[in-house]
């Protein structure tokens, strides 16, 4: 069963070519402006964009995905890699401008360009990455697509099912961004103000992942019925991923704060440039 399990995987086409040919794209854009800016584009950053479109591909067309709807623990483990992997190393990887140049010219002026020029649509973008709203996002689709009757559906639907991890790495895109912030943005606000913006995302996190360990009854009842992988329990099973949840989705959360916290207390830091990707 443990050989048969890991050799297991199922890559989805559309998404996996959608993925690739994002990678090339911010590897020529990344090896264009590294001629005029190679200081604020080093290797490491290609490399955490590379490494986070990778966990994409193996949260979607690994067995974590092959055998989500057998195993709570592996759906959880995906989640995790869509929300708390991969956007913070794609937003790490400052990825607008790479993005950006590495597309064909005769696209990016007549196409993006008027778009890029429309004033609502720039504050609108900044808008999403504001704290509150982009606290509000990610809580949201992290709280309610574990809510049983959109979970259930989820795992009925395929369409449902995509629909679920694309609110996940997208509204965890815009949440790293005001806490990274990458090159070019800015970010206006006091950097105190991400504490509790990082910490209450915690409690947020904590809570769900209590819940799954300490109901005492199976909260998904697709679980249920499915056969049981590796002698776990339907109810263990809900326990164990409620324990990942709780303990590597507070660390994710819990690191950036303690360095936050300890940029912001540091007698040598420079106020103009402290966090600043």
């Amino acid at each position: 069963m443990s050989e048969s399990f890991f050799l297991t995987w199922s890559f989805p086409p559309w998404v996996c070519l959608a993925l690739e040919i994002t990678a090339l794209v911010y590897w020529r854009g990344w090896w264009l402006i590294r001629k005029t800016r190679p200081a604020i584009f080093p290797v490491w950053r290609l490399a955490c964009f590379l490494v986070g479109i990778a966990s994409i591909v193996v949260a979607l067309a690994s067995p974590l995905d092959v055998f989500s709807d057998r195993l709570l623990f592996l759906h959880m483990a995906q989640h995790y890699l869509l929300m708390s992997v991969a956007p913070p190393l794609i937003v790490l990887a400052a990825p607008v401008v790479p993005l950006l140049r590495g597309l064909p010219r005769w696209f990016v002026r007549p196409v993006l360009g008027p778009l890029i020029r429309m004033r609502w649509l720039r504050h609108f973008f900044k808008s999403l990455v504001s704290l509150r709203v982009a606290w509000i996002l990610m809580n949201a689709a992290y709280v309610g697509w574990h809510i049983p009757v959109a979970y259930e559906l989820a795992l009925r639907s395929w369409q449902w099912h995509i629909a679920e991890h694309a609110c996940f790495l997208f509204s965890s895109i815009l949440f790293w961004w005001p806490v990274i912030q990458p090159w070019p943005s800015r970010f206006s606000g006091s950097r105190w103000l991400l504490l509790p913006y990082l910490l209450s995302a915690d409690i947020v996190n904590t809570g769900l992942s209590a819940f799954l360990c300490f109901s005492g009854r199976m909260l998904y009842p697709s679980y249920a019925d499915q056969p049981r992988m590796f002698g776990i329990s339907a109810l263990s099973d809900q326990v164990a991923a409620g324990s990942f949840m709780w303990v590597f989705g507070s660390i994710v959360f819990l690191i950036p704060a303690l360095a936050i916290t300890m940029r912001l207390l540091s007698p040598s830091r420079r106020p103009a440039a402290m966090f600043t990707m």
